[in-house]
């Protein structure tokens, strides 16, 4: 199979393989580059497995809250340079603002009246489009809410209040002192930046995503040479890992490593004054 050299590079800046190793994996893989990455896993090749779930755009993430709920969203350019526009950046501001009121749905805030205009957000970004001269969209977005407590945000490499490259919005139900609360939550969506959990408990994540683990864990067990039965117990035992390290609530907490999250909101219970329960990320 005719491997292009566009596919190699792709799989190299999602796995960081060498260009040998990803050339030979998608030929092993008849191009799939999915299969590829597992494949590249499997064998110890690869250096970013999650690198895979990324997207490879320029542009803007921008956060946005109101009454104990927050919402993202992304907005994309061809150029870091336009990330930079003062006008691209009031973009990506209106939009998020829009977004706390639509509740993170692309389709309704893409149709909702652009702040201060008579005309759509979908409209606004082919306007400035036009002035701009630069190719940009509104990607996607996301929001969160409580009935008590409050949702922190967080900006990571921010180069303005609210804007960054990575947004994380974490929720906190409580009936607390909500300004420890929010102290707490921010706390937790920079680990969250910072280690990027699949989900936020074990049950969170779907059989087909450890499945896809599993079969990985099976094919490096196997190059160990060891029984039958000793491979399971090891496929077991980094099973109950990948748990650890893929959920929030189990990972080592990046602020104090000697607690899990899920301790480390426990022990906040007594400074916020009420239980606390992370619900969504």
């Amino acid at each position: 199979m005719n491997i292009s050299a566009a596919q190699v590079k792709d799989l190299r800046e999602k796995t960081g393989a060498g260009m040998m190793d990803c050339k030979h994996a998608l030929a092993e893989n008849n191009g799939d580059i999915e299969a590829a990455i597992d494949w590249l896993r499997a064998k110890g090749l690869s250096k970013a497995a999650k690198k895979a779930g990324r997207v490879a755009a320029e542009g803007l993430v921008g956060v946005a809250t109101g009454d104990k709920t927050a919402a993202v969203v992304e907005v994309n350019s061809e150029t870091d340079f336009v990330a930079r526009n003062d006008a691209f950046q009031g973009l990506v501001r209106a939009v998020a603002a829009v977004a706390v009121d639509k509740g993170g749905d692309a389709a309704a805030i893409a149709a909702a009246t652009y702040p201060g205009k008579a005309h759509s957000v979908e409209a606004e970004v082919k306007e400035l489009i036009a002035t701009i001269g630069e190719n940009m969209g509104f990607r996607r977005a996301a929001a969160l809410k409580v009935s008590a407590g409050a949702v922190a945000t967080y900006i990571h490499s921010a180069i303005a209040d609210g804007l960054g490259k990575i947004g994380v919005l974490v929720a906190l139900e409580s009936t607390g002192n909500v300004d420890e609360l929010l102290k707490l939550g921010r706390q937790i969506a920079m680990h969250v930046a910072a280690t990027s959990p699949l989900a936020l408990s074990a049950e969170e994540i779907s059989a087909e995503v450890v499945e896809r683990e599993r079969a990985i864990f099976i094919e490096q067990a196997k190059e160990s040479g060891k029984p039958a039965a000793v491979i399971e117990k090891m496929v077991e035992g980094r099973i109950r890992k990948f748990y650890e390290e893929s959920t929030l609530l189990k990972q080592a907490f990046v602020i104090n490593p000697d607690l899990t999250v899920e301790a480390a909101v426990k022990a906040a219970e007594a400074t916020v004054g009420a239980p606390i329960q992370v619900t969504a990320l």
